[in-house]
């Protein structure tokens, strides 16, 4: 691989574009208990992923969803999208494709804090990651395995719906030198649908998702991430997030069995600005 990947760049190459706005703003109206309610679910799931949530906390958390939209909403920071973005995504809910791993669901929910904080219909999330040895489709080798590439594993989106959540479901990533385990994701407004993909659109927010370090650190351990020999950065030392939570792309985890095996639903509600 060239100097462009993002394997072989300095560590200083990782940080945040200075030009790219950090933005966290409270906006909108309402009462300031429903950011709060919101945040301190995704700590909570994320210090307590490996059990289940009871009836009162589901219910608390689709109230909280639910009335979201028309109160108080964070602007979810934006950060570099990576050397590993590839233009024209597949549309689709499962981006697997033959890839192993712990299964991850999605579960994505955009506001707009241009139109007070509404829920963000017809927008395309779109994410990409690397496989459980850290490569990623269209660049494998990167990290130093040879496997096969075709270019679109572990990578797609989908179109938000009428409450502006979008569901995705994938692999937990793997990891490789210099970075924690993350997710890259674009919001697109106005795309034009092809019969897979897509075409056209504007790019509304790019961000990067990440993970309960505690949580990772068992999945890491298990197969097939345990054949990736390469060094691991761990959350506290990666150069793009800054510790914000889930503003900065925290990700609330629920489990989806007894075992980390069993996989983990991940929620995230994220504030954009179409203007």
């Amino acid at each position: 691989m060239t100097g462009n990947t993002e394997h072989n760049q300095q560590p200083a190459r990782h940080r945040r574009d200075k030009g790219v706005q950090r933005r966290r703003v409270l906006i909108g109206g309402g009462t300031a208990a429903v950011v709060g309610g919101l945040a301190v679910a995704g700590f909570a799931s994320a210090d307590t992923g490996t059990t289940s949530t009871t009836d009162s906390a589901t219910s608390t958390t689709a109230a909280t969803e639910a009335s979201a939209s028309s109160s108080v909403c964070t602007l979810t920071a934006e950060v570099t999208e990576g050397p590993y973005s590839l233009d024209g995504a597949l549309v689709r809910e499962d981006i697997r494709e033959d890839k192993e791993g712990v299964e991850v669901r999605y579960t994505f929910t955009v506001l707009d804090q241009d139109n007070d904080c509404a829920p963000l219909a017809d927008a395309l999330v779109e994410i990409w990651h690397c496989d459980s040895l850290g490569e990623y489709s269209g660049f494998v080798g990167g990290n130093g395995h040879t496997e096969e590439d075709d270019g679109t594993f572990l990578r797609g989106g989908q179109m938000t719906d009428e409450n502006g959540r979008a569901s995705i479901t994938s692999i937990w990533p793997g990891h490789y030198v210099s970075r924690a385990v993350h997710v890259h994701l674009r919001v697109h407004t106005d795309v034009t649908l092809t019969d897979d993909s897509y075409t056209g659109g504007d790019l509304v927010h790019t961000g990067q998702l990440f993970f309960d370090p505690d949580i990772n650190e068992e999945i890491q351990a298990i197969s097939p991430y345990s054949d990736n020999t390469t060094k691991e950065t761990s959350l506290a030392d990666d150069t793009i997030y800054d510790d914000g939570g889930a503003s900065s792309g925290l990700l609330t985890l629920t489990a989806l069995g007894s075992s980390v095996s069993d996989g983990y639903k991940a929620t995230l509600t994220m504030g954009v600005s179409t203007a």
